[in-house]
């Protein structure tokens, strides 16, 4: 069953997602940054969305849905274990569970760690995994509330997932991303061609996001802690992957 998928940038760097299903109609949202922008991707196709789909609490991500309510009926959609600092949800989800979203089964991913109760959402027939601010392009979130192995983790489930699996990330940080990333991996191919064609993208304004997961596979440094040349550059070759990992993400923090 197909699914239309729009990329929209909101604020200064935020991505939210709007999905159609053309053969019912049905729409929805991922995340809510900013009405302004979402309501006009929205008017500009003629969809009526029905529900809002929300990865985590923080602002960046939820200060549209007011906007966004305000405009259409909607359900909002969020992690059952974050309800005391999301907005009010109509339906509350968890690790494991499954829903329907425009007719596509959904399955849900705790990937704690930027924050605690940040989910994915999983569509396996559209072939897309909205992750925001954990796996990101490039990249992944800053560890603000969780651990550094929740974080790994949780980015070790996202890993997982089929290799031609869409990644549908919550921010342009691809660029600055690609700049790190070539610290710790310098010599990869596939990196120095990546980032090369991330500059030219960007030189366009056009959209990073999303990304292929077997693309992240093969340059993401956050997804790469077991490869060995990163292992060896770092000095922690007889260290956890979740260690090397935490290396990543200090330096990066650092960065």
């Amino acid at each position: 069953m197909a699914l239309e998928i729009l990329t929209v940038p909101c604020r200064s760097d935020n991505y939210a997602f709007v999905l159609n299903n053309p053969q019912t109609g049905e729409t929805a949202i991922v995340d809510a940054p900013e009405a302004g922008p979402l309501l006009d991707a929205i008017s500009a196709k003629g969809w009526t969305p029905s529900s809002v789909l929300i990865t985590h609490h923080h602002s960046d991500h939820v200060e549209g849905l007011e906007g966004l309510k305000s405009a259409f009926d909607l359900k909002v959609i969020g992690a059952e274990n974050d309800r005391a600092r999301l907005p009010e949800m109509d339906i509350e989800v968890s690790e494991g569970d499954e829903i329907e979203v425009c007719g596509h089964k959904t399955q849900i991913f705790d990937v704690s760690g930027h924050t605690i109760g940040h989910i994915a959402f999983y569509m396996p027939e559209a072939e897309a995994v909205f992750t925001a601010d954990s796996l990101m392009a490039l990249g992944c979130g800053r560890v603000f509330e969780g651990t550094m192995d929740q974080m790994w983790e949780s980015l070790s489930k996202l890993a997982a997932l089929p290799e031609n699996t869409l990644v549908y990330s919550g921010h342009e940080y691809t660029a600055a991303n690609a700049k790190f990333a070539l610290t710790i991996e310098p010599d990869n191919p596939k990196l120095q061609a990546r980032v090369k064609d991330i500059s030219e993208k960007r030189a366009k304004s056009v959209a990073t996001v999303p990304s292929r997961l077997s693309l992240e596979l093969s340059t993401n440094p956050f997804l790469r802690a077991s490869e060995p040349g990163i292992r060896r550059s770092l000095d922690l070759e007889g260290a956890t992957d979740s260690q090397v990992f935490a290396e990543i993400r200090s330096r990066k923090d650092k960065f």
